[in-house]
């Protein structure tokens, strides 16, 4: 460690409460973190920067804070940041030195995910498309091409970093970076590639010299001075420690709830587990927690990966408009104080772990001068359980830890909610409701002749859309043949929806979802007597980042339609070798419909509003809401599309896609104040499988009290 050990410790002035920041020194030991020469027992929480906006990042942190974290984590975009191969983009919610620096001014610590790959259900895993057509390049491994790409922006961040004195080590709040992303899940996938890929990746990134520790999570073999660090939500059963005795343990994502996807129903996870496995942590020697999400946010436009809802981490502390979601926010909250009276000892005592009871366990923090510190542990999720600890009795709620921050006193349980609970309210706002207030453009259907790419076979989905558009047109001729009888359409797709048209007549759709790969589409099929135009439009709800195992060969993954055939009584037809045509995109991205600059470019029409129509365009002017109370699209009688308010996409939405409990996944759609202006606002939907915009209607969104299971009200 002597690449950053040699850094000067400057003494950290406080002043009003508030940690001033100037040049601190960050190392490590067996224990925890080490700042400015104290050890250190921190709470964290990640929240995104462009899932949000600038306009929320102030009070983001301020509710983070005022939670008991003192740092916050987020991912680096590469794919935001490098759209085109040299090409930067760090403006407005991309803007991550302006929201470093607000992590800063508000006095909190900063831990910089630069992966460059990072996951996080976000569309390709963070990774710019255009590395795809880099000729002989395998991503994520020991491969001469991918590396030389991510050194190059891993660099380029680091050196913005610095350049804007960002780390720790220059008196700026970053105290950790992260070089790659639970690379340990596709390792061995890479065979003999793998190993010196991950050696690679950690000396490229100390060497950067951020004077600063570099993490890696779920990855058993990160070499020295690199620290591994668990993500999940047991770490304190399941993580198997440091992988050297010099390295401390480090929780990085404890995930609050879970991401949810299109078909899906949310994942809740209570306040009590959460507290329960934290402390269980920390009492095994844990010195650092990250809450993933803290604020999950919205993945607006096109950034949501495959099937993943507009919608990211719902759940959370902070839900995705920022409001505070009680109890979780503040039974943690409590959970941190009690933590934080007793953090001296528990980063200096010794620590012994012992029975006392069946099901019932003690850790024991001891210092030499006297500092106790006990967690005491009942594993029994059924029952209350009574135990004796230093010659004293006392009754533990099932599946809980309580804290005795001095042996003798209980001052925390995990299971018992003292915080007041609150429930999130709908406020019937504006309504689309008038005729007169929309407008409509339906999307043009290409027939074969109208394409200018030409294959005689089925080409891939992501390889012609370039990540530009979710829409592929595949588009051909059918010859009539009279001894079709009862002709049907038959196509099999690795894409996530297709829509089928011959001629101008649309026979429906069919889609895939999150964990099914493929799907068919069949449906009988009129045909002319002379040719008939097959139109197929092959949809993708986000690029693929192989969730499950963290994206091995994310470079070679495919998409888009792999057979058609028409299915004839007498005989079947694989127009898989036909002559296809080929449209990216919809008319209406090429004409910027949703911009509002370019929307009076569009033919709309007013004579009529066509509902259940399929792929048609609505556009619609209101008046921004009065108040301040963040505001929502309920979308619930829309189906397929995506919505866009003053030309900045607010995501996609599926509602005709339900749960098993025959409900949309989501229907509210956050729409920030600051997309808004006060007059003259811009709507504009694209609806793909038919819906009722006459219906939809802008909301406001609050939090009310209500009474928890003791009776108190939260405030």
């Amino acid at each position: 460690m002597d690449w950053w050990l040699c850094l000067a410790v400057v003494v950290v002035a406080v002043v009003g409460g508030e940690r001033s920041v100037g040049g601190e020194n960050v190392t490590y030991d067996g224990r925890s973190l080490i700042i400015d020469g104290k050890h250190k027992l921190l709470f964290s929480g990640s929240i995104h920067y462009p899932r949000s906006t600038p306009k929320m990042w102030p009070s983001l942190i301020a509710k983070a804070k005022e939670g008991g974290l003192e740092v916050i984590q987020t991912y680096v975009f590469w794919n935001l940041h490098e759209p085109q191969p040299g090409q930067y983009d760090f403006s407005g919610r991309y803007d991550l030195v302006k929201f470093i620096k607000e992590i800063q001014a508000q006095g909190l610590y900063a831990c910089l995910r630069i992966g460059p790959f990072i996951e996080s259900e976000w569309t390709y895993g963070g990774l710019p498309f255009w590395l795809h057509d880099v000729l002989g390049i395998v991503y994520r491994s020991d491969n001469e091409l991918f590396k030389y790409y991510m050194q190059n922006f891993t660099t380029n961040i680091v050196n913005m970093m610095k350049s804007e004195g960002l780390y720790a080590s220059q008196g700026g709040p970053i105290i950790l970076s992260q070089i790659e992303n639970e690379y340990q899940n596709i390792e061995a996938a890479f065979n003999e590639k793998g190993p010196p890929y991950v050696r690679w990746a950690a000396a490229m990134a100390v060497g950067l010299q951020t004077g600063v520790p570099w993490i890696m999570c779920k990855q058993r073999d990160a070499p020295d001075p690199v620290i591994n660090t668990c993500n999940g939500m047991r770490c304190g059963e399941t993580f198997e420690g440091p992988n050297s005795p010099n390295k401390p343990s480090m929780w990085t994502e404890n995930w609050t709830s879970f991401y949810q996807v299109f078909g899906g129903e949310p994942y809740i996870r209570s306040a009590q587990e959460i507290a329960f496995h934290v402390a269980l942590f920390i009492a095994k020697n844990g010195s650092y927690v990250n809450y993933y999400m803290y604020h999950g946010g919205t993945n607006f436009g096109r950034t949501g990966a495959a099937y993943v809802t507009t919608s990211y981490y719902d759940q959370a502390p902070l839900d995705e408009y920022g409001l505070i979601r009680q109890p979780k926010w503040g039974h943690l909250k409590q959970l941190h104080k009690a933590m934080k009276l007793c953090s001296i000892t528990l980063l200096q005592g010794v620590q012994t772990n012992f029975s006392i009871g069946q099901l019932q366990e003690a850790y024991m923090f001891r210092e030499d001068s006297g500092g106790c510190v006990a967690f005491l542990v009942n594993n029994n999720g059924k029952d209350t359980a009574t135990v004796q600890f230093h010659n004293a009795s006392f009754e533990l709620l099932p599946k809980s830890i309580s804290i005795l921050p001095d042996c003798q006193n209980v001052t925390f349980n995990t299971a018992a909610v003292e915080t007041g609970y609150n429930e999130r309210r709908t406020t019937f706002g504006h309504m689309f409701d008038s005729v007169d207030g929309w407008q409509e453009f339906k999307d043009v259907i290409p027939n074969f002749s109208d394409t200018s790419i030409k294959s005689n076979s089925l080409l891939e989905h992501m390889n012609m859309t370039k990540a530009e558009s979710d829409y592929l047109w595949y588009t051909s001729r059918f010859q009539h043949n009279p001894n079709c009888t009862n002709p049907m359409l038959h196509v099999e797709s690795l894409g996530h929806l297709v829509h089928a048209f011959a001629g101008e007549t649309y026979f429906g759709a069919a889609h895939g979802s999150h964990d099914v790969k493929g799907f068919i589409f069949e449906s009988p099929i009129l045909l002319n007597d002379d040719v008939t135009n097959i139109s197929l439009l092959s949809v993708m709800v986000g690029l693929p980042v192989i969730i499950l195992d963290s994206g091995a060969y994310l470079e070679s993954r495919i998409a888009g339609l792999t057979n058609v055939t028409i299915q004839c009584s007498e005989h079947t037809y694989s127009l898989k070798d036909h002559e296809w045509g080929y449209q990216v995109g919809l008319s209406g991205e090429k004409l910027h419909a949703y911009d509002v600059q370019n929307a009076s470019d569009v033919n709309w029409s007013k004579t009529r509003i066509s509902t259940n129509q399929p792929l048609t365009w609505y556009k619609a002017i209101f008046e921004e809401p009065r108040g301040d109370d963040p505001v929502a699209l309920n979308l619930s009688t829309m189906g397929k599309g995506e919505a866009w308010v003053n030309g900045q996409s607010i995501g996609r939405y599926w509602i005709s896609f339900h749960t098993s409990k025959g409900t949309p996944s989501q229907a509210l759609y956050h729409v920030p104040r600051s997309f808004l202006i006060p007059s003259a606002n811009l709507l504009v939907l694209f609806e793909e499988v038919g819906g009722d915009p006459l219906h939809i209607s802008l909301d406001a969104i609050s939090i009310s009290s209500i009474q928890n299971h003791y009776g108190h009200l939260s405030q």
